[in-house]
């Protein structure tokens, strides 16, 4: 019977090149740029990379569908590369294939890195799909910011929180968040913001302005893991291990009938008590020490808070407004600034959410350094709120 990978797999390193619009570079400096630090800080050789897992989402940008780019821009010595995307949970989802392969005992050390170019395809947002025959019907707004509006709605309705209480929280989220990014150096966006300036900026789709949206940026990041017994004999200590890693993907029911409202992630809320299961969590609001979530939208994050089952039901107003998410709060959220700071480069979002975890439970996280965080969890979301994937990562000290 399967028993999970709690503490069966080491974050050996890692690395995260610098987001934002980065014209300059193409998607194999940035690849280079993350690979190098995760090198340095693994302590690793090319040669002692037994396979690796590569994650991007956009095709226009060159990379193409194998793993061959990756292999080529690092030099890798012929191992074997695996491409894969699961939208925008694709970083989460290279980062999975590798923690499954050292678990497995197929590889004693795996690399799994994130890219992607998303300035490039000239898009303002994340590139549209073909809207097909029946497209209309489950999105017809047509884009992200009208169907995570439709979320806000739902979630007003449901709960009975008025307009203005509801702008006003995911106006905290969004000061939250800058307020964090402002403190990191590898952020797209580096300037706190004040509540004023949120509540009266354009509007996109109400409730959302131009500053409940996460930007687009370019970026890349990057993981070394191996087996906890490998990590000590290299010398390492301070150990980070894989406490559990779930993925949960829409069967189109959302869509189909009336009973799910539109006020949730269904998926999330399946893969969270999966990943809590197999981490052995039974009071996430207590155990859990710090998050970065799919803040792609602020209404989005507000919502995550209860479908992680960190708030409670209808609860995450009061507590985003009491600064329960704040740095200095219990469960702080985005301390690296999340998407809102650094953009979602789509194959590299979930891993530079691990890369902040991963930093702050070795105590390297320089000015945004939290104090003695034990478990970090990070969740991606991918799609719409009525077709999507997501996935739920915990990380923490090896043994914790």
């Amino acid at each position: 019977m399967a028993s999970g990978i709690k503490d069966k797999v080491a974050i050996l390193g890692m690395g995260c090149s610098k987001f934002g619009e980065r014209w300059d570079s193409d998607p194999e400096d940035l690849m280079v740029e993350a690979y190098l630090e995760a090198m340095q800080d693994a302590g690793v050789e090319p040669t002692q990379l037994d396979a690796a897992w590569f994650s991007t989402h956009i095709d226009e940008i060159g990379t193409g569908k194998g793993g061959t780019p990756l292999s080529i821009a690092l030099k890798l010595p012929n191992i074997a590369v695996t491409r894969v995307e699961n939208f925008c949970a694709s970083g989460s989802e290279a980062f999975r294939g590798a923690v499954y392969a050292v678990a497995s005992g197929a590889c004693d050390i795996a690399l799994a890195l994130g890219v992607e170019k998303l300035k490039d395809t000239g898009y303002g947002g994340l590139p549209t799909g073909n809207m097909g025959t029946l497209i209309p019907q489950w999105s017809p707004t047509g884009s992200a910011p009208g169907n995570f509006a439709q979320l806000a709605s739902a979630y007003r309705a449901k709960h009975d929180v008025s307009k203005d209480d509801l702008k006003r929280a995911i106006a905290h989220v969004s000061v939250k968040s800058h307020e964090n990014g402002a403190k990191n150096g590898k952020a797209h966006l580096q300037k706190a913001v004040s509540e004023e300036q949120v509540l009266n900026a354009p509007m996109i789709a109400e409730p959302l302005g131009l500053f409940d949206c996460c930007g687009v940026s370019d970026g890349a990041a990057a993981a070394i893991v191996t087996t906890p017994e490998i990590a000590k004999a290299m010398g390492k200590h301070d150990i980070v291990t894989v406490k559990a890693l779930q993925l949960s993907v829409s069967n189109g029911l959302e869509s189909q009938h009336n009973s799910w409202d539109g006020s949730y992630f269904h998926t999330a809320r399946i893969a969270a008590k999966k990943a809590y299961q197999e981490a052995g969590i039974e009071k996430p609001r207590d155990e859990v020490s710090m998050m970065e979530v799919h803040d792609c939208f602020s209404v989005t994050e507000l919502v995550t808070m209860e479908d992680l089952f960190i708030s409670p039901e209808g609860g995450a107003v009061k507590d985003v407004m009491d600064g329960f998410y704040d740095a200095d709060g219990q469960v702080p959220c985005q301390i690296d600034g999340g998407l809102k700071c650094f953009g979602h480069p789509i194959g590299a979002s979930g891993l530079r959410m691990l890369y902040e975890m991963y930093l702050q439970l070795q105590g390297r996280a320089d000015a945004r350094q939290l104090a003695d965080p034990k478990i970090g969890l990070t969740h991606n979301l991918g799609g719409s709120p009525s077709q999507n994937v997501c996935s739920v990562s915990i990380i923490g000290a090896h043994g914790a």
